[in-house]
Formats: C-alpha cells, structure tokens, sequence
C-alpha cells in the first residue's frame, strides 16, 4: 500500500477524511441556524464527551456550517486561570469583521468596536504593584483602529460587561438580517465566574430573542460546572452527549475514505478494527492509519490489522496516553493507578469500557488504605488537568478512553 495515499489523520481536532456517525447533530445545528434566521427562540449548544471522541472536529465543523450560513463566528479555547474577556473580545471582533462589509452603516460598527474595545481594555490592570507601570504581557492592545467608548460594557463586573457586549453584538447581527455564534472549546476550563457571566448572558439574549448563540465543546462533567454556576443552566442550553461511533459509523469512517482510494477491507478486518479501537474517532484513525500503512495490498486482511496494531499502540501509549500520564506526580498516578484497578473490577476488559465505569472515590480510598479526605489534593489536582472528571458526586472517571486499559500495562 503506497503510504502517500493513506487518507487516514489521527490528530488532536484534525478533521477526518469522512466525518461518519455524526449527522444528528449537524441536522440539529441546523435546525438552531434556521429557526434563528426566521425570528424563532433557540437555546445555545453544548457538546460534551470523552477526549478522543472528536468534539472538537464536530465543533469545527458547526463553525463551517455557521459560516455558510452567512453567519460571523469566532472561535476560542478556554484555559485555566484565564479570564474570559481578552479571548472571547478577539472571538467576536472576529464576528462582527465577517458582518462588517454586509452592514449598511458603518458608524455602528464602529460604535460596537468602541465598546469591545472597552470590554477588552478592562482587563488590563492601570498600573502594577505600588503605582508602576503594567508589566509588558499586561499591556495587551486588541488590534481595534476606533476609540475605547465609556460606560457600556466597561464596569468591570464581568456578568454586567458580558450581557451588554453580547447584547451589542447581536444587535449588529440583526442589522444584517443574519446572526453571530460564538464557539468555546474545553469550556470545562472557564472560571467559574466567567461561566456565571456567561450563563447569565445567554439567558439574557434566550429572553430577548436575539441572534447570538455559544456553541460550547467541554469534558462530560460540563453540565455540572454550568449548573454550579447558574441553577437555570439545565434548561439555557441544548446538550448533547458526543460518544464514541457505532458499528456502520466506525466501518463508514475506514471505508469510505479508502473506496476513494480504491482499497477495501475483507469483513474481519473490520470486526478487529472496532474491538481495537472500540469506535473511539481518533483510534480509528490511528489503527486505520498503521494498518493501511502496514497492509501489502487490498483487500486489507485480518492478519494487516494483527501486524499493525501494535505500532498504532505504541503511537497512541506516547502521544495519547504517555503525554498525560507524564504531567501527573507520583501521588495523582497513584490515584489513577488505584482507579484502573478497580474499574477493571467493575467493567470487563474487551466487553463493557471500563474507562467508562465512574469509581467510587471511597473505594479508591479503601483500595490504597487513606482516608478520603487525605486523598483530595490528588483527586482535585486530576480534575484541573482534565485527566479524570467527576460526573456524579463521590465518583470519578477517566476522561481519556482506554486509559484504564494503559495504566495497568505501566510498571508500577
């Protein structure tokens, strides 16, 4: 098999050469698109899953959708410890740049420009410790020619400053006839009084119908921070769980790529394939890429797939699993390592996916022979790194598929 021509791309947000499984939530999305355009009341979106299942490609994806749609769109990605204002004051600068040439006044741009500009200028700090002037990474400029107006979205209480500026930001929109989404990767990671904010802006536009939404993309526990957040959040967004592909999606995923290619798969090794990747998007491509690169010629066997696996394990034990493990200390991998165990308990390897199975934190407790509460350092440390989440109280889960699987083949 000419390696030139493997279609397949394992990588982070790297958008496959067929997105197969994921047709719900494109016709839903546009639904969202489409009741908004004619005036009717829609609720903003949020995307969770595991890592790996590829919400960030759907995300991508959605943005394109909105694009074509005639719709200005930006696009960030949370951080810890970041505050929300300079990403999400670039992410619609960069919306209402894609509105601007279709606005009939100009001055009104220029006017929400002024009060973007003042949003985002309020985060830098007038002057650092005992009247000096700001450090250099603080004197942060958004690139905007117009001047900073005065009194609108500039109080400096985030959840004020955020409902006028995204208030402003739709009332552009609806100048044009069209709308604005802002999309928000790893939204898991916004502060928890940006996230209030937030929430608070969106229940704000739900109630006013206007043409802006937040399109978010976040670990399974998303909810939770947002209902943590704002008790109303449960019924502000649409959810919808992202998951790993079935049968025909995953077989859909290697197949239709490599029929344009001309090379097929004999059926078992597509019956591998699956127990291998387990659906899971981005083992997939990972497999689908080493076997094609691996296979002499097509049809592609069973035995391809044997041969292959063990380079796409290797790649994924490095890039995948390796690189996380590698950020946790001695006491978090201690932690993890006492949670693959018993979640091998309570799942079946190869059957049910035990790095689903949510581990009680007690029994991780009993299993090490602390107590609870001396074990929550690491548990918290875990949940800030995105290496395990807690979906229901007093349980904890990985976030990575497989990674149970992983650690229990790492010497101790």
């Amino acid at each position: 098999m000419d390696p030139v021509r493997n279609p397949y791309a394992p990588g982070a947000g790297q958008r496959p050469p067929e997105l197969a499984g994921r047709g719900r939530e494109l016709d839903v999305f546009d639904v969202v698109l489409e009741r908004i355009a004619r005036g009717r009341p829609e609720r903003s979106l949020m995307l969770t899953g595991l890592r790996g299942v590829g919400k960030t490609v759907l995300l991508n994806t959605l943005r394109s959708e909105a694009i074509n749609h005639l719709w200005g769109t930006g696009k960030i990605e949370a951080r810890p410890d970041q505050s929300l204002r300079r990403p999400i004051a670039a992410a619609l600068h960069m919306a209402v740049r894609e509105l601007a040439p279709r606005h009939r006044a100009p001055d009104r741009i220029d006017a929400f420009l002024g009060v973007l500009k003042a949003f985002a200028q309020r985060s830098t700090p007038p002057s650092g410790r005992g009247g000096a002037a700001p450090k250099l990474r603080d004197r942060w400029q958004p690139g905007i020619d117009v001047p900073a107006s005065s009194g609108r979205a500039d109080s400096g209480d985030i959840e004020i400053d955020l409902v006028e500026l995204l208030s402003d930001a739709a009332a552009v929109a609806t100048d044009v006839g069209t709308g604005i989404a802002v999309f928000i990767d790893e939204m898991q990671d916004v502060g928890a009084e940006d996230v209030s904010a937030l929430c608070a802006a969106c229940h704000e536009l739900s109630q006013l119908g206007a043409p802006l939404i937040v399109v978010g993309a976040g670990l399974p526990h998303l909810p939770a921070v947002l209902s943590a957040a704002k008790s109303y959040s449960e019924r502000l967004y649409r959810y919808q769980r992202i998951d790993r592909l079935d049968r025909i999606a995953a077989d859909q995923a290697l197949c239709a790529p490599a029929e344009r290619e001309e090379v097929e798969y004999e059926q078992k090794a597509l019956d591998l394939l699956y127990e291998k990747s387990g659906g899971y998007p981005y083992f997939v491509q990972a497999y689908g890429k080493a076997t094609w690169d691996h296979a002499p010629r097509s049809p592609i066997t069973a035995a391809d797939v044997r041969v292959a696996a063990p380079e796409a394990e290797a790649e994924l034990a490095v890039g995948f699993f390796g690189s996380r493990f590698e950020r946790a200390t001695p006491a978090e991998r201690e932690y993890m390592r006492a949670m693959a165990t018993l979640a091998l308990v309570d799942g079946e390897e190869g059957g049910r996916d035990d790095m689903d199975a949510a581990v009680p934190t007690a029994d991780i407790a009993r299993a090490l022979g602390r107590k609870p509460a001396s074990l929550s350092p690491a548990r918290d440390a875990l949940i800030k790194k995105g290496l395990i989440y807690s979906g229901e109280r007093g349980t904890v889960a990985f976030t990575v598929p497989h990674f149970g699987r992983y650690l229990r083949t790492q010497p101790a």
